[in-house]
């Protein structure tokens, strides 16, 4: 699971939480979708009629009169689906930097061109949502049922206003959570041969046999799959993630932690920091998250056997499950895995 969400989780204990403002009349308001055409990339056919019907990752089957036009999604499912050729009306999840600038998690979108209704953990702005008279929402799903940034406190309310989509994003691998992505994005318009996604699937092969054989030639090497706060480091399971467990399917060993109840990570103090040694960190490198820089003045970080050899790198936690995003994460982790060196 994601860590910068995780250490909420750890506290609350739940996937969602936050405040929520009432409908009030706006609730009303809500009614079929405005029909105009939204470029995005140029590949999704917005001329497409429907009706719409997609079985969703909970088993749910999702039906529309029309294929859907007003989309709004997680903003990591949104950059994914505009890579594919489908544009959204609206994001939430982590979209926009406190300079203005795109959060990683935006990829591609020009997010000046769709409206933010929530842009931290818990924010989703309601009476915003059903101004936009959405058609579908679609999110991820790291544990069964749970709709990833929709918060619990108003997620009836929200659910109200249109058919959810959901789609795995744990306990399973990329390549399968970018097909979803694919045939979900078909189902909405685009053309899944497009050269522009033709392109990047062959370059994600490409860095996957990279990987692999970066694997194959270092099999000593052991990854830890690390996340800094102020007061706590994480260390994460491999098999949960998507995009760790394919690592591991490609041939990279990681670190086994001892974690917790919900299953995704262990919680060390920063005095136990050193209780897993690792020749790479894999470091989560979100918003919200402390980076290398950030935990030079953590002594114990600075004793990690990695650490010192500057085998740190950056861990893309929650991609963009699309392959144009994908592709140059596996390229730049087997790069990593071809130089580095057994220190621990």
């Amino acid at each position: 699971m994601p860590k910068s969400r995780a250490a909420h989780l750890s506290r609350r204990g739940v996937l969602a939480a936050g405040g929520v403002l009432g409908l009030g009349a706006v609730l009303a308001a809500c009614g079929d979708g405005d029909t105009k055409k939204d470029s995005g990339n140029g590949s999704a056919d917005n001329a497409k009629k429907g009706p719409w019907t997609f079985k969703d990752d909970r088993g749910t089957t999702v039906s529309t009169k029309a294929v859907p036009k007003n989309i709004v999604a997680f903003t990591g499912t949104a950059a994914a689906l505009h890579d594919f050729g489908v544009p959204v009306k609206g994001v939430f999840g982590p979209t926009k930097l406190p300079d203005g600038k795109p959060d990683v998690q935006a990829g591609s979108l020009d997010i000046s061109k769709v409206e933010i209704l929530g842009n931290v953990w818990g924010e989703f702005n309601v009476e915003k949502y059903a101004a936009l008279r959405p058609e579908v929402l679609i999110t991820n799903m790291w544990i069964k049922d749970q709709l990833w940034f929709v918060p619990d406190e108003s997620k009836d309310k929200i659910l109200k206003l249109a058919p959810s989509v959901a789609l795995w994003a744990a306990d399973t691998t990329i390549p399968k959570v970018i097909q979803r992505h694919a045939e979900l994005a078909e189902s909405l318009g685009a053309d899944p041969k497009a050269k522009n996604v033709a392109d990047a699937k062959a370059r994600f092969e490409k860095a996957a046999a990279r990987l692999r054989s970066a694997a194959k030639a270092n099999p000593g090497l052991k990854v830890l799959i690390g996340s800094g706060s102020a007061d706590l480091f994480y260390v994460s399971a491999a098999k949960p993630g998507a995009d760790t467990r394919y690592f591991q399917e490609l041939g990279l060993t990681f670190v086994e932690p001892k974690v917790n109840a919900q299953g995704f990570f262990e919680e060390l103090s920063w005095e136990n920091v050193g209780k897993y040694k690792a020749d790479i960190i894999m470091l989560d490198n979100r918003t919200g998250t402390l980076q290398a820089n950030d935990l030079k003045g953590k002594p114990t970080w600075n004793q990690l056997p990695a650490v010192k050899a500057g085998q740190v790198i950056p861990r893309v936690t929650e991609p963009i499950f699309s392959y144009d995003k994908c592709a140059p994460i596996l390229e730049d982790l087997a790069a990593a895995v071809e130089k580095a060196k057994k220190v621990s």
